[in-house]
């Protein structure tokens, strides 16, 4: 069982996130609203300061989409 209180502070952290990169989150917000499918790819870069960037991707598969929906069906509860 989760602690309420770890879930109160979880809580305000991902409000304060929101709060300082508004943009990002409607971004993910639509991307996500508009749900995945198979074959979809997620690509991620990453660049810090005085370096290369690095780029990771992947693509959505049958297994992922199952996760994704325990994921959504668990938050739900």
């Amino acid at each position: 069982m989760i602690n309420p209180a770890s879930l109160l502070k979880l809580r305000s952290a991902k409000n304060s996130f929101v709060s300082r990169h508004p943009k990002f989150t409607a971004f993910l917000h639509d991307i996500l609203r508009q749900g995945m499918e198979e074959g979809t790819v997620v690509e991620v870069t990453v660049t810090r300061p005085g370096k290369e960037p690095a780029t990771a991707n992947l693509k959505i598969n049958h297994q992922d989409l199952e996760l994704m929906n325990e994921l959504k069906g668990m938050m739900r509860s």
